[in-house]
């Protein structure tokens, strides 16, 4: 689920899906990233409930920061976190939820909207997924934005009602 916004030229390539519905769209998107290069990207450590907060809110997603212990736990659940920090500020972070093996769900991918455009939250998701190349699907569920849509496909992600033989379902339930 993220803001990041920016465009990209990368004109992705969808495999037709496998006999196991495994979908692998794939694009070096190492080579289209232009970025101001002051921001550093880093993973492991996981920002403070205040750093959290700050960021969170800046891209208006309130409902996480109504219950920041909430927020907290769900940071500390991820398998995975990456943050960029400019000048030592959090402007973005980045984390997965995954069982090492079959999934991983790219949770949260969020850019101050002054940092966005910048390559910033390529390089997030770029680092968040690194660990789970060898993983079979991944998988995120995000607004449906015109430059969601865009971004996400600038790094080779596909929308199920985009595969061709209409195979594969995705349900939600919010609670």
């Amino acid at each position: 689920m993220g803001r990041t916004g920016g465009r990209s030229s990368v004109k992705p390539v969808a495999p037709p899906p496998t006999a196991d519905h495994t979908v692998r769209v794939t694009t070096d998107i190492s080579t289209h990233i232009s970025t101001d290069i002051s921001t550093d990207i880093s993973s492991g450590a996981i920002p403070g409930r205040d750093e959290l907060a700050d960021l969170y809110d800046a891209v208006g997603w309130v409902a996480y920061t109504r219950d920041l212990p909430t927020l907290e736990r769900a940071m500390q659940g991820s398998s995975h976190v990456v943050t960029a920090r400019k000048e030592g500020r959090l402007v973005g972070l980045a984390r997965v939820v995954s069982d090492g093996a079959t999934v991983a769900y790219l949770q949260d991918v969020l850019v101050r909207p002054e940092e966005q455009g910048q390559g910033v939250g390529k390089r997030l998701v770029a680092e968040a997924l690194a660990p789970f190349d060898a993983v079979r699907q991944q998988v995120l569920l995000t607004d449906d934005e015109p430059g969601q849509r865009a971004f996400y496909q600038s790094l080779g992600f596909a929308e199920i009602r985009d595969l061709d033989d209409g195979s594969l379902r995705a349900f939600v339930k919010f609670g």
